[in-house]
């Protein structure tokens, strides 16, 4: 294990937070408490192969969904932040990205989403390049946000007795209660050996009610976690608004052990619901059995995002700073890459490896795609080989196809990436940002990719960009990155 120091990470709830065996994999590790005390840990994570550099001769068109979680990075945090490196099947490069939002410019009319691009030289491999891709979700007022239909649908089950689970997810679940407008709903169905609805759907200027419910939650039982989720599907079709904002919010451990519990099983359940217009989001808590592949993927299939809750500060940007994110923009978001051999002759998609779709996927509408919510922004690095036509012209084409949250046809977006390659030094703080958390993932994951990449770097790229930083979280990125002690 690598470490950063001895120093803790003390949140308002006094909750270390640790843990570490893959999924699928060989790994296993231990988690270690500020006493010092370590215990084999059995979460899951499913490693999958980092892309490899593919020739535009014989393939010019890449095609991906967006992916808008940031539970990868969060995960990771929770690793540092108690002196450990997390296992590389735990690093998801694009969601260290997407935690953080970028500085990019709102959609134009009639849009909700926009695109933008740039060219600079790599980092880590400075006779490639990169070419970042990026989109931003339109924001919407307050004021004109849809009323919201929620379901708070919270695992109970034995496993979340310790007060990094159901208290971290009881504290979570009243700050979003608080930001309930007057004709929003909330309903709670919990599960531990079966379902059950503890609060039938509620307006939201009741918060009392609401509170003195998440205030009754207890732990203990099994869990049955696909029967919690067909109830709180069921509840929330049953209160569904139209045109609304209809959502389950999940918050669980993952430990699912009664019932359909495997992650294909769950993943055909979410499946199945996701035609019916409502959302999934998924918060995961929790060290030792947190089941992060599973919470990923459904997530992933069930039209919604997965978050990680490390510290109160978490909770904070998922239910105050960022509650816009709750809100759906574009769904079913698809991006499809398209390289001019005249200029480009190789190029890797970092990160986004399970997030990969077929090029006729593209126009498929019936293909399922990731979300972008209000305000959200998303962005995906390529490292390129170019040709030495460095001169002005067009790199490559960058189609982006999504639906509006209430349409059923797809929408067409086009920009060409065109922009003169520039050095790092001079490219945007946004490329030179991303560019820094993908070089830290490249060092977490061991990749072969990696190059010259090295804490230093990390820290030169991430320390010129933070001009723009909503909330301070690229400050405090900076700071875990200074603290640790890389081998």
């Amino acid at each position: 294990m690598k470490t950063i120091g001895k120093f803790s990470f003390i949140i308002l709830l006094a909750v270390l937070f640790s843990g570490c065996e893959s999924y699928n994999d060989s790994y296993s590790g231990f988690y270690l408490y500020e006493n010092g005390t370590e215990q084999v840990s059995s979460e899951k994570y499913k490693e999958y192969d980092e892309n490899p550099f593919v020739n535009v001769s014989d393939q010019p068109v890449s095609t991906f969904s967006v992916d808008a979680d940031g539970g990868a990075y969060a995960n990771m945090r929770r690793f540092m932040y108690l002196g450990q490196t997390p296992p590389k099947a735990a690093v998801r490069i694009e969601e260290f990205i997407n935690y953080f939002t970028f500085d990019y410019a709102e959609p134009v009319t009639d849009e909700n989403v926009a695109l933008n691009s740039e060219i600079a030289v790599c980092p880590w491999n400075a006779e490639h390049h990169l070419i970042r891709v990026g989109m931003k979700g339109k924001t919407i007022p307050d004021s004109e946000l849809p009323n919201s239909n929620y379901v708070f649908l919270i695992d109970v089950s034995g496993s979340m007795s310790s007060p990094d689970k159901l208290e971290v997810l009881k504290s979570g679940f009243k700050l979003m209660t608080d930001q309930l407008r007057d004709n929003d709903k909330v309903a709670i169905v919990t599960y531990a050996g079966d379902a059950a609805v503890l609060l039938q759907s509620t307006n939201g200027d009741n918060k009392t009610k609401i509170k003195k419910a998440i205030d009754k939650l207890g732990a203990g039982g099994s869990t049955a976690g696909a029967k919690g989720l067909i109830t709180a599907y069921e509840i929330a079709l049953e209160n569904f608004i139209p045109n609304g904002n209809n959502r389950i919010i999940i918050g669980s451990d993952g430990d699912f052990n009664v019932g359909p519990s495997s992650t294909d099983e769950l993943v055909e359940l979410v499946e199945q619901k996701r035609e019916s217009g409502v959302y999934l989001t998924v918060l995961g808590v929790g060290t030792g059995n947190l089941n992060d592949h599973m919470m990923e993927q459904i997530a992933n299939k069930g039209n919604g995002n997965y978050e990680y809750i490390d510290s109160a500060d978490e909770l904070i940007k998922i239910f105050i700073n960022e509650k816009a994110k709750f809100y759906t923009v574009a769904k079913d978001s698809k991006i499809q890459i398209t390289f001019n051999p005249d200029k480009v002759s190789s190029y890797r998609l970092i990160g986004y490896e399970n997030r990969s779709l077929n090029e006729e996927d593209f126009e498929n509408d019936s293909t399922d795609a990731g979300e972008i919510g209000s305000s959200q922004t998303i962005t995906a690095l390529y490292e390129v080989v170019l040709t030495t036509n460095l001169s002005a012209g067009k790199y490559a084409q960058f189609d982006f196809r999504y639906k509006k949250p209430n349409e059923t046809e797809s929408r067409l977006l086009q920009h060409e990436i065109k922009s003169i390659p520039v050095a790092i030094a001079s490219a945007s703080e946004n490329m030179r940002f991303a560019a820094s958390l993908t070089a830290f993932g490249l060092i977490l994951k061991q990749s072969e990719y990696k190059g010259t990449a090295n804490k230093t770097m990390v820290l030169n790229l991430g320390s010129t960009a933070k001009s723009f930083d909503p909330n301070e979280y690229r400050s405090k990125f900076i700071d875990i990155v200074k603290k640790w002690n890389e081998e």
